[in-house]
């Protein structure tokens, strides 16, 4: 079985949860529709093409190996916006300030970031997927919209390192990936490094496995009785009316020695 795996580290991210009221909230780990806006992007998917973007969330299972969740950020945000008018639309944000002034409104909400965050996503193609991966890997390299961690305010502080790997499950392919260093560093002084450079320049004490599919998908000879199996609610149902129904995931935590 082939994988597709790439890095994921910014200064900041925003893994978005459920969002009640004024409050938008982060998960500590990329999750389906993080991951999958990402290649759509990439790829220069957009979020009207139903079609297309039906095919990512249905004929792609996704991994995920967190070395980081990072720190949590807190961010009272405030942006002014004019309200609608009709079937007038303002076309750039200029637009919004100086032909909407007499109509703008402040809104006022709650947002968290995670900083610091570092993970590997893997990516697997089903029978039916309308890209192979070879190609979403090319995209990665050279990808025709812009690439967010999150959201717009979260760009990408590494490249994308995007390996085409053979396994026989997601944590074999985790395994083979190869990391490239974020941070320069000497070889002698890495027993000297703090926990937290020691994984910017790929040395791992722990691991955090999220992935979807059969649970054997994950290795069929890894002992697995620690796993566990979870519902999160992030797997697209409309882009364009953001609307998402639950999934099922299962989780795995793993120290360095094991």
């Amino acid at each position: 079985m082939k994988y597709l795996l790439f890095r994921l580290y910014g200064p900041m991210a925003s893994w978005g949860e459920i969002a009640v009221g004024q409050s938008r909230h982060t998960a500590g780990y990329p999750g389906k529709s993080a991951i999958l806006g990402l290649l759509a992007a990439a790829m220069g998917v957009r979020r009207t093409d139903v079609k297309q973007q039906t095919l990512l969330q249905q004929q792609y299972n996704l991994a995920v190996e967190v070395f980081s969740n990072g720190n949590l950020l807190l961010d009272f945000h405030t942006t002014q916006v004019p309200d609608n008018v009709g079937k007038f639309s303002y076309r750039t944000r200029r637009d919004e300030l100086i032909i909407g002034k007499g109509r703008l409104g402040t809104m006022l909400s709650n947002r968290e970031y995670r900083t610091d965050s570092l993970a590997v996503a893997a990516v697997k193609a089903l029978d039916d997927a309308p890209f192979e991966l070879s190609f979403i890997q090319q995209h990665l390299q050279f990808p025709r919209f812009h690439l967010y961690l999150g959201r717009k305010s979260c760009p990408l502080a590494a490249p994308l390192n995007p390996q085409i790997i053979t396994a026989a499950g997601y944590f074999e392919a985790f395994g083979k990936y190869v990391h490239k260093p974020i941070l320069p560093f000497h070889r002698d002084s890495v027993e000297q490094l703090s926990r937290r450079d020691r994984y910017w320049i790929g040395v791992f004490d722990e691991r955090h496995y999220y992935w979807e599919g059969d649970r054997t998908d994950f290795s069929d000879i890894l002992d697995l009785s620690q796993m566990q199996t979870r519902i999160r609610r992030d797997q697209p149902l409309s882009r364009s009316r953001w609307q998402f129904v639950p999934r099922q995931e299962h989780y795995l935590y793993m120290a360095g020695g094991d």
